[in-house]
């Protein structure tokens, strides 16, 4: 099993940034795809970016491209999401999660999840 939690999250004005935290634990790291969902009240979780195994490959969801990074660090067990140029419309909760696949996209293709950070971006 893995077990993921999140931190950083918190209080920003539309243009400010914030670095997000996973924390993995329970199972070789390196072993894992990662990746970054967020979810508004109401709405559907949406994908965010996410990254390979080895951290040689990311992918990052046309809504916030050129505004969002992905990294991890394997010897820290830990992989980031920084996000710059914040918006109002990013306010959501940000969930880590963690699949035996390479990488994924899908909701469904994630095994393990944190229970998430609050990121709320004031105009």
């Amino acid at each position: 099993q893995v077990q993921l939690v999140e931190s950083g999250g918190g209080l920003v004005q539309a243009g400010g940034s914030l670095r997000l935290s996973c924390a993995a634990s329970g199972r070789t790291f390196s072993s894992y795809g990662m990746g970054w969902f967020r979810q508004a009240p109401g709405k559907e979780r949406e994908f965010v970016a996410a990254i390979s195994w080895s951290g040689g490959s990311t992918y990052i969801a046309d809504s916030v491209k050129g505004r969002f990074t992905i990294s991890r660090e394997n010897a820290k067990n830990t992989v980031y999401l920084q996000l710059n140029s914040l918006q109002p419309e990013d306010t959501a909760v940000y969930y880590c999660a963690a699949t035996a696949r390479r990488w994924s996209t899908r909701y469904s293709e994630y095994d393990y999840w944190g229970q998430g950070t609050q990121v709320t971006v004031s105009s």
